[in-house]
């Protein structure tokens, strides 16, 4: 467990520096493109690797958890969210992963409204 937690922790060092750089070369303007590409590339990121585990292409798993959990979870979680989302697609509950994506950016959103209040007041 320990070990696990190690290499989480290496990838997600790596992932948060990886997203703080990409933040200081691409300054965003009025709108978030820099963290919608953030989000898009993690996502297709987390996507390639699953599907690389998943064939068996990669086998072990503290470089899965490395770069799975620890880099992508570290440039973004947005990414984890887009592969369930997908996934729950893919086995034809649409409705679901549509209601899943739905209420995890309206939740995120109204969440990130409240906490900001908190913090306000």
């Amino acid at each position: 467990m320990l070990t696990d937690c190690i290499f989480v922790g290496i990838g997600g060092f790596a992932g948060s520096v990886l997203r703080y750089l990409c933040g200081q070369a691409f300054p965003q303007g009025d709108f978030p493109l820099t963290t919608m590409g953030i989000n898009v590339l993690g996502s297709f990121v987390l996507g390639t690797l699953a599907a690389l585990v998943t064939r068996g292409m990669v086998t072990d798993d503290h470089l899965s958890l490395l770069l799975r959990v620890g880099l992508c979870g570290g440039f973004t979680t947005f990414s984890t969210l887009s592969l369930e989302a997908a996934g729950m697609m893919g086995e034809g509950r649409t409705v679901a992963g549509l209601a899943y994506v739905a209420g995890s950016c309206v939740l995120g959103v109204v969440a990130a409204m409240i906490g900001g209040s908190v913090a306000s007041a």
